[in-house]
């Protein structure tokens, strides 16, 4: 009896132990993984009237960082490549919006500060810095087209005249907010670059904000999650691994994360060394001639996002049977025709082209002379060979265009493409107004005259990198119409183009022959021991 109680009271002690210890004992804070709360921060105790002044706020503690960002190609959109070569708003000309100049109040939503609408801005000024742009968590920061890079802190009608209210922005908790960057603050402006999601790049999109690993195995959500500057790490705010001086081979062994080193990597071998294949080591023979990325990104604008593969400014200004401007939607309802811009072709699970490339990127310049007998004008151009001994194979996006330019002065020209003023094209549809006022604010001439002329652009594709097992396989390549058909300068066997026909018949006669041997030999020792028999 009296061991029948002790064992009821034993249990009764063991279930009513742990509620007594959960009721008695405190329950722990959540734990921030950063060792400051900017919500205590004295200097973010206020409200907030615009961006320049949270900015201010982030500088009494961070006193050092708008100095580094003056010195980033982030701050003013310029930088000079090893040729000598000048890359910059006034400078450089692309096939997508054309250039940034005489459009900055919508293209400098994307710039890192606040306020740059003309040459009139100040890059010495360290309050218009935007810190915020990079280092949001809210998802609430928004830089609208049109405000040249400002913020709408108080609710008003934008733009002006719309009759549109716009509702400002909570800057105060935002600011209070603040930590490291993001695939989502990177791809604010990254994703979208050229007018929309997944333009430009073609291996850059909204789908990377929280990719599944199919689409891409780094920055997969629920595996290794990788954020931008986990490869893109930084120094001072340097941010490594420019498209406009790549690294196109990577000889150096792989490096360990936080240990010293003289240039920060953004490789694929500083990760993975030189010889990446464990189980199949015959791979390893190939990484001294074709990239990483090559192999592993069998395809670009994989997640469920179209890239432009064509722009032909030339279609624009068409009207709709209503007399307005007309839009014309894929079954997706992706445009494929808007009047205020042209004619598009897009394209999902692209194939890339692939090209020799030892990391020198050469660029056609608003100054440089084209020609229209030299269509398509190349407004990048890829160096490398298959004998430098710097070069690799690697995949690329063709962008190809139709834009305007001066046939007269044979230059690319700036046209005014953005705004509400009557020069603008997207407010009058007259090329020639766009461009005299494009070419105007950049100080440079124009005949008077335009026509379109035919352009190539080179994007390197190096994001979006397949799980293993949809890497690219020996038959891509090594089969007549493989993927490097067109790759000059090698010798692929396998490969349809470096078939020598006189070489195969002979080696088929061989083997015809080599088999009629054989028969004939069995054949002869079949009727010599019949006979012996």
């Amino acid at each position: 009896m009296r061991t029948g109680i002790f064992v009821v009271a034993l249990l009764a002690s063991m279930l009513l132990a742990p509620a007594v210890n959960a009721a008695s004992e405190p329950v722990p804070a959540k734990l921030l993984k950063s060792t400051s709360d900017h919500t205590k921060f004295k200097a973010l105790q206020q409200e907030f009237n615009s961006g320049p002044e949270v900015t201010k706020a982030c500088l009494s503690c961070h006193t050092e960082a708008a100095k580094q960002l003056h010195q980033t190609e982030h701050w003013k959109w310029e930088y000079k490549n090893p040729q000598g070569q000048l890359l910059g708003k006034k400078t450089l000309i692309n096939n997508f919006c054309i250039s940034p100049a005489s459009n900055e109040g919508a293209c400098n939503s994307c710039h890192i500060g606040y306020g740059w609408k003309d040459d009139t801005f100040d890059f010495t000024s360290e309050v218009n810095v935007d810190c915020i742009v990079c280092h949001d968590t809210t998802g609430n920061y928004r830089k609208p087209a049109g405000l040249a890079g400002n913020v709408i802190a108080k609710t008003m009608e934008f733009p002006p005249g719309s009759g549109k209210i716009v509702k400002g922005i909570n800057l105060k908790k935002i600011a209070q907010s603040v930590a490291k960057t993001s695939r989502d603050t990177c791809g604010a402006c990254h994703f979208y670059g050229g007018g929309g999601d997944g333009v430009k790049h073609g291996d850059m999109d909204s789908s990377l904000a929280a990719p599944e690993k199919e689409v891409d195995v780094h920055m997969d959500a629920l595996g290794l999650n990788f954020t931008c500057a986990t490869c893109h790490m930084t120094k001072g705010h340097q941010v490594p691994g420019s498209r406009y001086a790549p690294t196109a081979q990577d000889k150096g062994a792989a490096h360990l994360r936080g240990k010293e080193y003289k240039t920060i990597p953004t490789t694929c071998q500083a990760c993975h060394g030189q010889a990446p294949h464990k189980k199949i080591a015959k791979l390893n023979d190939h990484t001294d001639k074709v990239a990483c990325q090559t192999c592993h990104i069998p395809a670009f604008a994989r997640g469920g996002v179209p890239t432009k593969m064509s722009w032909d400014w030339s279609t624009a200004g068409k009207m709709g049977p209503d007399g307005k401007p007309l839009t014309i939607k894929d079954a997706k309802g992706h445009p494929i025709y808007m009047a205020i811009k042209g004619d598009f072709v897009l394209g999902e699970d692209v194939v890339p082209d692939y090209r020799w490339f030892n990391g020198t990127v050469t660029y056609t310049l608003r100054s440089d002379k084209v020609d229209k007998n030299n269509e398509p004008v190349q407004i990048n151009r890829y160096e490398g060979s298959a004998s430098d001994g710097k070069s690799l194979i690697w995949p690329v996006k063709i962008m190809r265009g139709k834009q305007p330019f001066d046939p007269v002065n044979k230059t690319l020209v700036v046209p005014h493409t953005a705004g509400n003023d009557d020069t603008a094209y997207w407010t009058n549809f007259n090329w020639d107004k766009a461009i005299a006022k494009g070419m105007a604010t950049i100080g440079e001439p124009y005949s008077g005259k335009f026509d379109f002329i035919s352009t190539e652009s080179t994007w390197p594709i190096t994001h979006m990198v397949a799980p293993a097992k949809n890497a690219l396989r020996c038959r891509d390549c090594h089969a007549s119409g493989g993927r490097l058909e067109k790759v000059p300068d090698i010798y692929i066997p396998g490969r349809g183009s470096d078939h020598a026909r006189w070489l195969d018949t002979a080696g088929w006669a061989i083997a015809v022959l080599t088999l009629l041997g054989v028969l004939g030999h069995g054949l002869g020792r079949v009727i010599l021991s019949k006979r012996n028999h």
